[in-house]
Order: C-alpha cells, then structure tokens, then sequence
C-alpha cells in the first residue's frame, strides 16, 4: 500500500506524515515494504530539507528527517498512490484540480480518521494484504463521505505551523501523529493490538 501525503511547502506537514508512517511500517508491520509513504506540496520549497522545529517534532515523535527534501506534487505521484491524504480541505482540491479522476482515492487526513468511526470493520479483507485492505477501505471511505453531515464540529484542516512558536509545532505534530496512527492501525487490522 503507497499513501501519498500533501501539504503546502512539503517542509513541515506532509513529511511529518510521511516519515511517521515510515516510522509505524519498520515498527509495527511483519514486512515494512507492504507500508510506503511519500509526500510533496502543492506550493513546495523544492529541495529543502525539514522545517528545524518540525524535524525536531518528529524525532520526539519516533520519526527521522533526515536526507528528506522536499518535492512538487504531480501527476506521477497522484497516479501512483493508493490513497492520497492531505493536509487541508485546500490541499484537496488542488489535488482534485490536477487530478481529477483522484476523487475516490483523496481525502485530507483528519477527514479520513472521521469516516472510520462509522465503518464496520468485519467487511474488510485481512490485514496479510493491505494494498487490498487498504482499497477496500478507501472504498467504503467514499460511500460514507456522501453521508457524513456537512455541519462538522471541528475542521477537517490541520494548521500550518510555519512561523508559529515551537508549542504549535509540537501540538500540529501530535495532532498528525494521533490522526494517522488511528487511521493506519484500522488499515493494517492492529487496532485491538493498540487498544491492548
């Protein structure tokens, strides 16, 4: 399964997301290939290396930056990914605007963690396929994004914290961090294993 995550700069957000699903592969998947991420943004610092405040974030996170530079979103990647997640309800769009025929494979990140509430887990194939697993449950993320109530209680964006004080680096990166790692155990069938 290859998730690609999206944000504006591809300094901050996006790899976050990226090296922490790396991170979750190595540490809690049998074989970590079955687990890829990769990120790019939509206005990207091409070739910069991790914000310092966030790559501090993610090593307290269990995360590496190391070597990461960052990259423009395009169409290769979109094409390539089995699920795309973005950072913002923006993001998204722009995605959609590029890629159209990616509707059904993109969603922002705290979106995704939403629908899961409502889906039944017995219905998907077992975790020893997650590329599968993984499809399926994108799918049933569609079917439930047509009933989701349009009046949200909380935003389905996640700030950017460029500029902000380290307190706001660390809360956005918690934030990812807490969404994904809910999101991922659902996909990889670990979610009893972490409530344990």
């Amino acid at each position: 399964m290859h998730i690609l995550f999206v944000c504006t700069g591809n300094i901050c957000r996006s790899p976050t997301a990226e090296r922490l699903t790396m991170a979750y592969a190595a540490t809690r998947l049998d074989d970590a290939t079955q687990l890829t991420a990769e990120s790019a943004g939509t206005r990207a610092v091409y070739g910069s290396a991790m914000d310092p405040t966030a790559e501090l974030v993610l090593s307290g996170l269990g995360g590496d930056g190391r070597n990461f530079q960052a990259r423009q979103i395009n169409a290769e990647q979109v094409a390539a990914a089995d699920v795309i997640l973005t950072m913002t309800r923006e993001h998204r769009s722009t995605v959609l605007n590029t890629s159209p025929r990616a509707l059904s494979r993109t969603f922002t990140l705290r979106e995704a963690q939403a629908l899961l509430e409502t889906l039944p887990r017995s219905a998907l194939s077992p975790a020893d396929d997650l590329t599968r697993r993984c499809r399926e449950l994108v799918a049933a993320m569609v079917r439930q994004r047509a009933n989701r109530h349009t009046a949200r209680q909380r935003s389905d964006d996640i700030r950017d914290p460029i500029g902000a004080d380290p307190a706001t680096y660390l809360k956005v990166g918690e934030e990812i961090a807490a969404t994904l790692n809910e999101w991922l155990d659902v996909v990889c069938g670990l979610e009893s294993v972490r409530e344990e």
